[in-house]
């Protein structure tokens, strides 16, 4: 994750250190009121069709609900659809271009963290390696270098003849989950992988399927990013894997499994390693986090940060949506109209991030909305590392093979190789999970 916690406590047009309770900047008399609040949860929105069914006329009954979800809209009536929240066409003309105007074309962040490049060693030539001495018998092959196949690997996962870093699990991850998948990567410049995911299967109290993906960014200028994330993507896909089986609602459950994951990256703060006593100049450690939950009638989304979820219908000539709005600094300059999206998105602090999970954020608020698809498509839960290579919902779909309802890991080995071929300048971890949610048994092909 290259995105930044921001200085919430400086002036956002010239980033004077204010005070609590100041209205107005005492610098440049910037008017404070003028950035929004963060929205508050979203209704129900339902894709695509004509009018929504009469509330009980079909899908589950949520008991557990308490309220959150709402009313049911359409996805052409989604406000934000791109990444400058205008309107999408029904369909592309065959001379409009795909390209956003503000996509990072080099895949540079501007906020990227000081840190050096670090490239992994070529591979050796097997030609050369074919012969090298076999490790001695009863030698564990785990502390045996990859690369020489000579020297022991030491405790930091470094070669000890010849230098080597060493794979680490963490460096690229697959999993099936049913018709559901996800894959993260380190990509080609970050030394770790920072993000982290989850996926899962329930069964609804009705007895149908529900799929759960969820997919965290650890905050790279934060302490122990990478534990960040593990964390809070294990703590909310178990949340909402235990809630929706009883019958809460999922996006009531979602709304729950994102405090319960703020609760597990709270808790590394208070750790021996990162405690401040210990270490005063460590900050806390924090991550983003998305989610999806995804049922035969309904797909609820949550997040808190950057971190993306995009629905692509099955039927290419249906427009695609992205269905989370950023909680950054520059969307918060769109949203505000103090900025058009090219000027934010070209600012050196478009991408620094207003909303985490983490003991230094200000004030946790979780974002939910629930959508009522009426054809089958694919929904696309990724970190930035991808979406920075396909921004708008269009280059998303134009990246998303077409057979992805079919072949999820496929399709999500697709989208990192997408990522990578841009340049692959952060960890990218991207779930591709089917809508409606097929019936049990079903799997990828």
């Amino acid at each position: 994750m290259m995105s930044q916690m921001p200085q919430l406590s400086a002036c956002p047009s010239c980033e004077e250190p204010l005070e609590s309770g100041d209205r107005y900047c005492g610098a440049c008399g910037y008017d404070l009121s003028a950035v929004p609040a963060r929205p508050d949860d979203n209704p129900t929105i339902a894709m695509n069709g004509s009018a929504p069914p009469p509330a009980g006329s079909a899908g589950v009954d949520w008991p557990g609900g308490s309220g959150l979800p709402g009313p049911v809209h359409l996805p052409t009536d989604l406000p934000g659809t791109d990444s400058g929240g205008h309107e999408l066409p029904s369909a592309l003309p065959q001379s409009t271009p795909t390209g956003s105007p503000v996509s990072p074309v080099s895949g540079v962040r501007f906020d990227r963290p000081p840190e050096p490049e670090e490239y992994p060693l070529q591979a050796p030539d097997p030609r050369v390696t074919a012969d090298l001495p076999t490790p001695a018998e009863g030698t564990a092959l785990s502390a045996v270098c990859v690369a020489c196949r000579a020297g022991r690997v030491d405790q930091d996962g470094y070669c000890e003849n010849c230098g080597h870093a060493q794979p680490r699990e963490r460096d690229h991850m697959e999993q099936e989950a049913g018709p559901a998948a996800a894959v993260s990567d380190r990509g080609l410049r970050h030394h770790r992988n920072e993000d982290a995911f989850g996926l899962g299967n329930a069964v609804l109290p009705d007895g149908s399927p529900a799929i759960v993906a969820i997919v965290c960014d650890g905050v790279s200028s934060a302490t122990r990013p990478d534990d960040a994330s593990l964390a809070a993507s294990r703590v909310a896909s178990e949340s909402l894997l235990a809630a929706l089986p009883h019958g809460t609602h999922p996006q009531q459950a979602m709304h729950e499994a994102i405090v319960a994951a703020s609760h597990a990256v709270n808790a590394l703060a208070e750790e021996p390693a990162t405690a401040r006593e210990h270490a005063p100049h460590q900050n806390a450690p924090a991550c983003t986090l998305v989610g999806a939950v995804v049922t035969p009638s309904l797909l609820v989304v949550g997040w808190v940060g950057d971190s993306r979820v995009y629905w692509v219908p099955a039927d290419r000539s249906s427009p695609p949506a992205r269905l989370t709005e950023d909680d950054s600094w520059a969307a918060q300059m769109v949203a505000a109209g103090l900025m058009n999206e090219a000027e934010a998105y070209a600012d050196e602090r478009a991408h620094a991030i207003t909303g985490w999970l983490g003991a230094d954020a200000y004030e946790l608020e979780p974002h939910t909305a629930s959508f009522k698809p009426d054809r089958p498509g694919v929904v696309v839960v990724c970190s930035d590392g991808l979406w920075n290579y396909a921004e708008a919902a269009e280059e998303m779909a134009e990246a998303l093979p077409l057979d992805a309802a079919v072949r999820p890991l496929h399709s999500a080995r697709v989208l990192l190789g997408h990522a990578l071929d841009g340049g692959g300048h952060d960890n990218v971890t991207v779930a591709v999970v089917p809508f409606p949610a097929p019936p049990l048994g079903a799997g990828s092909a």
